[in-house]
């Protein structure tokens, strides 16, 4: 994975008046806080800062900031965006040890449904967490927790102890193994196997 760096700057002014300042140079206006240290106003040139975050490998990942010959690494807590443009807005980085733990919330991702017993059953995935918090390394932060679900069938439980973590790292939740999903019947599924039935039903009546 090719590792994202934001080149930053200092901003002079903050509040609303130095963010706008900002913006109509073309920046992207954040903040930078954590540690010891004190929160810090900086920028990111906007199609930079785009170029990075559509990546989908920015928010809630290590990345690396570079103030001039100074480098640190942190992680990108959260963006906000322009509702109606969509334009991001403003930007929060935290600063981390890379080799410290931290607790973050990371996206599960399903895969292989397609392939699944159950799809071609007509069952459902009912999804009860689409992301984890999880305690690990910053350096090795998973992009996504994946659950595989190739051979699953109607009835199953997914459950956190069916997702690989990397080494060391661990949900952040530990007095239970809890649910991640659920497949079962579609309402769909459910009509056919009720139609079924009354059709089995007329046929011994006849």
């Amino acid at each position: 994975m090719a590792e994202i760096i934001l080149n930053v700057d200092v901003r002079d002014g903050v509040g609303t008046g130095g963010a706008r300042a900002a913006r109509r140079a073309g920046a992207v206006p954040g903040i930078l806080y954590g540690g010891d240290q004190a929160p810090v106003a900086i920028s990111v040139n906007e199609k930079d800062f785009r170029k990075s975050l559509y990546t989908g490998k920015l928010l809630g990942h290590l990345v690396t900031l570079k103030y001039g010959d100074e480098s640190q690494p942190v992680i990108a807590k959260s963006v906000q965006f322009d509702p109606v443009s969509d334009r991001p807005l403003h930007f929060d980085l935290m600063r981390v040890d890379a080799k410290a733990p931290l607790k973050i919330e990371v996206a599960v991702h399903f895969k292989n449904a397609d392939e699944a017993p159950y799809t071609r059953a007509g069952g459902m995935l009912e999804v009860v967490r689409h992301s984890v918090e999880i305690l690990v390394r910053a350096d090795q932060i998973p992009e996504e927790l994946v659950v595989d679900l190739k051979g699953r069938e109607i009835g199953e439980t997914i459950r956190m102890s069916d997702i690989a973590l990397p080494k060391g790292a661990s949900a952040t939740i530990t007095d239970r193994d809890f649910v991640i999903a659920t497949i079962k019947t579609s309402s769909a599924g459910q009509s056919e196997a009720g139609d079924t039935t009354v059709e089995a039903e007329a046929e011994t009546e006849a």
